[in-house]
């Protein structure tokens, strides 16, 4: 080879060697540009400027997502190849994303340099398109984070925030929910003439549909309890209006227990509608128990419910609780509703959060550190031959 020869080689080497860093450098702010924005729309629109502008391609679409820059047929039959070419892009597990079409200028077929820098650049804007759709699911996820904080709040205000102070008695409660919401209810009620009424409730399933219904139910409670109607009338009335709700509000129907309680005499009146038992544990440790005298609330039509009365004697407690405390398991084993009287009975104090706070821990220690899976609730009150502070 000649020395005229060599020189042209190196210089061709030289030139090959420039087209190459630049386009290097091309691909490189290429990339900072799809990635200087979180945006998924600016993702894809500025991906597709640059396959124009950089290239001088005739134009580029995401056709997925309806984005288009330039000139891009519907088919390709004015291409030479009669192919247009089109990049897939993927998440970093190979899952597709999308995938984008490339118009060339005339139809004409890409060229090496061309189709090398449309491949780097569609694996760059999958990175960025990737990590601007996770953001916005980061985003909607904190949002409903946010909503559901507040509904817990909320749902949290309606239960009840003071106590009453009745002499020779003590009353308290516990909720729990397994979500942020769920569709356990308890409501305490002062009346008029001086009786105190009570409700211990459970919508069926748990989240925030159920949470939803708790609030009609304390609403339609609510209101009912102001007519001043007699508990097992108070049922069939909250029944009927629950099942005319709809098919929806049918699937939620609710287990509830109420009690009326006259704290002078210590008599109290009981209507379960399809709820757990409740019980009474005198001072000699006799157990007695309201079983369900109706299906829960809200499952069928025109139902009609019995009310029982018993006296919580001094020295007596009683207990209404949801399936959330009964159902807490270990493995196979079940806490059970043996196995909470017993723990309900024994507690030495008559205070009823100590009481509260005795079911709890042994309900902790049972499950040994496994996860909550139901909303519990649970309201103890006891009397007391001397009087406390409550």
């Amino acid at each position: 080879m000649t020395t005229a020869g060599m020189n042209l080689t190196g210089q061709s080497e030289t030139i090959d060697l420039q087209q190459q860093v630049a386009r290097l450098q091309a691909l490189l702010e290429a990339s900072r540009l799809v990635h200087a924005t979180i945006s998924e729309e600016e993702v894809l629109e500025q991906t597709l400027k640059i396959v124009v502008r950089e290239l001088e391609m005739a134009g580029a679409a995401f056709r997925q997502e309806g984005k288009q820059y330039g000139d891009v047929p519907e088919t390709a039959s004015e291409t030479e190849s009669g192919v247009l070419p089109t990049y897939l892009l993927e998440d970093r597990e190979g899952l597709r994303l999308t995938e984008m079409v490339v118009s060339p200028p005339d139809g004409r077929e890409l060229s090496i340099y061309e189709a090398d820098f449309l491949e780097g650049l569609a694996l760059q804007a999958a990175v960025a398109l990737e990590n601007a759709r996770n953001h916005e699911r980061n985003l909607r996820f904190a949002r409903v984070q946010q909503d559901m904080d507040a509904a817990r709040n909320i749902q949290r205000s309606l239960l009840p925030q003071t106590l009453p102070e009745i002499p020779g008695y003590s009353v308290g409660f516990r909720s729990d929910t397994c979500y942020e919401v769920g569709g356990d209810y308890l409501d305490i009620v002062e009346q008029a003439d001086g009786r105190l009424l009570i409700v211990v409730a459970d919508v069926a399933g748990k989240g925030l549909a159920s949470a939803m219904m708790s609030t009609i139910f304390r609403s339609t409670f609510r209101a009912l309890v102001a007519g001043g109607a007699p508990l097992a009338e108070l049922a069939k009335q909250m029944n009927q209006l629950h099942w005319q709700e709809g098919e929806e509000a049918r699937r939620r129907y609710v287990t509830a227990i109420f009690l009326r309680l006259e704290p002078k005499t210590g008599e109290i009146e009981v209507v379960n509608a399809g709820h757990n038992p409740g019980f009474v544990v005198s001072a000699d440790k006799k157990v007695k128990a309201f079983e369900s005298t109706g299906t829960p609330l809200g499952m069928l039509p025109g139902m009609a419910y019995e009310s029982e009365t018993a006296v919580l004697d001094p020295e007596s407690r009683l207990l209404f609780y949801t399936d959330g405390l009964t159902e807490v398991f270990r493995g196979d084993e079940e806490f059970g509703e043996e196995r909470l009287v017993n723990v309900f009975s024994k507690c030495p104090s008559q205070k009823a959060n100590d009481i509260l706070d005795a079911l709890w821990t042994e309900l902790k220690e049972f499950a040994a550190g496994g996860p909550q899976s139901d909303d519990m609730t649970a309201l103890a009150l006891s009397r007391s031959s001397v009087e406390w502070e409550i």
